[in-house]
C-alpha cells in the first residue's frame, strides 16, 4: 500500500493540488493520504493578530491556535479534499485521530520547549484495525493531523509524525510505501537551487549534513520521522515534488 502526505504548500496551490489529487486517485491497491495545512492556519492567526510561533519546523500550539487548526486541518481543508477525490472517483472518508479513536495520543510534556497542546503519538496505540476495515471496505482514509488524549482533549499532531507512525501500524500487514510530497524535487543541498537535489540520504549523510548545516530548519523533523518509519518496518520512503510523484526526489535509506 501506499501512504502519501502532502504538505501545507502543496494545499496552498490549487491547482497544483488538483494534479496531486488526481495522480493519488488514480493510484492502484490501498491508500491513505495525510495532509498537513500550515500556511493556511499561518493567514487566518496572522488576520486575527496571533502571532504563530515553530520550533525547528514544528509549531508551539495554544488554546486559540488549537481551536484554529481543527477548524482548519479538520474541516476546510480535510474536506475539500475529500471532495476533490470523490470528483476523480476516489472514495475517500475524512477523519481526524479522535475519529473511531484511530489516533490517541499524549500531550507533549514541558521540556527545553513547552510545545502546548501538541500530541505525541505511538504506532503501538494507532488503530490500525480500524483503517484496515475502511481500507477492506473500498474507502480511502484521508487524515487530519488532529488527535486526542482519550480524556477530551484535541491535539495538535505534526502531519509528517501521524504519516510516519500510521505506515508503521499498517506495515504489520502490508509492505507499505510511504511518499512525502512537498513543493521542493526533493532534500536540497542549497535551499535556493531546486535542482540541488540529494538522490539518496542514509542515516551518516544525515548526521553529516545537519552538522554542516546543509539540512536545517523543518526538514530535521521529516527526516527524523522518515528514519523511524524505515527503522520500524515500513519498506520504501521517497521525498519529492508532486513533479516526481511517482518517482524522483529523494530516497531515504537506513544504514545497511
Amino acid at each position: 500500500m501506499i501512504i502519501l502526505k502532502i504538505g501545507g504548500n502543496v494545499i496552498d496551490n490549487p491547482p497544483v493540488l488538483e494534479t496531486v489529487l488526481r495522480d493519488f486517485a488514480g493510484w492502484q491497491g490501498s491508500k491513505i493520504l495525510v495532509h498537513g495545512g500550515g500556511k493556511i492556519a499561518n493567514r487566518l492567526m496572522e488576520k486575527i493578530g496571533i502571532v504563530p510561533k515553530l520550533v525547528e519546523g514544528r509549531r508551539v500550539t495554544d488554546r486559540e491556535t488549537l481551536e484554529i487548526v481543527t477548524m482548519v486541518y479538520g474541516g476546510l481543508i480535510n474536506k475539500n479534499i475529500v471532495a476533490a477525490l470523490q470528483s476523480f472517483s476516489c472514495n475517500a472518508i475524512g477523519m481526524t485521530g479522535a475519529d473511531a479513536n484511530i489516533i490517541p495520543a499524549a500531550k507533549r510534556p514541558v521540556k527545553e520547549v513547552d510545545y502546548g497542546f501538541v500530541g505525541d503519538v505511538n504506532a503501538d496505540c494507532i488503530a490500525g484495525d480500524v483503517l484496515c476495515g475502511f481500507l477492506r471496505a473500498g474507502l480511502v482514509p484521508v487524515l487530519a493531523p488532529i488527535t486526542h488524549d482519550g480524556a477530551g482533549l484535541l491535539l495538535n499532531t505534526n502531519a509528517d509524525t501521524i504519516a510516519s507512525t500510521v505506515a508503521i501500524t499498517l506495515s504489520k500487514a502490508f509492505k507499505v510505501k510511504l511518499v512525502f510530497c512537498f513543493e521542493k524535487k526533493g532534500v536540497l543541498r542549497d535551499p535556493d537551487d531546486d535542482d540541488s537535489v540529494i538522490d539518496f540520504i542514509d542515516e551518516d549523510l544525515y548526521s553529516r549534513y545537519k552538522s554542516e548545516g546543509i539540512i536545517t530548519k523543518g526538514m530535521i523533523p521529516k527526516l527524523d520521522n522518515a528514519f523511524a518509519a524505515l527503522r520500524s518496518g515500513v519498506a520504501e520512503l521517497r521525498i519529492c515534488s508532486p513533479d516526481g510523484l511517482n518517482s524522483g526526489g529523494t530516497k531515504i535509506m537506513v544504514n545497511g
